[in-house]
């Protein structure tokens, strides 16, 4: 397995039914169950991610996406809405050339 995990221990079954059995074999499935439900640890030496989303409109917490280029990570108070870009005026400008 890719992400080191202590595979739990199945007991071998009676002959005839057993609590004891029984309660080690449900013990021994809730924790596999708990470790396939945990994301674990990652380590990469190459990866590529394609067809990212540009803002962090809908992502959960810790997901990622490409923002002008760049790989960032969802964060709970730094939004990156769309269309957070703007263009503004006040006053006016003469250019004059001779």
């Amino acid at each position: 397995m890719s992400r080191n995990l202590n595979l739990p221990f199945f007991p071998v079954p009676p002959q005839e039914y057993n609590y004891q059995y029984f309660a080690e074999l449900v013990r021994a499935y809730s924790n596999y169950l708990q470790q396939m439900q945990n994301a674990g640890e990652g380590r990469n030496t190459f990866t590529v991610f394609t067809d990212l989303q540009t803002d962090d409109s809908g992502l959960e917490v810790g997901a990622v996406f490409n923002h002008g280029g760049y790989l960032k990570v969802t964060e709970a108070n730094t939004p990156h809405a769309r269309g957070s870009e703007g263009t503004g005026g006040v006053g006016t400008v003469t250019v004059t050339t001779s």
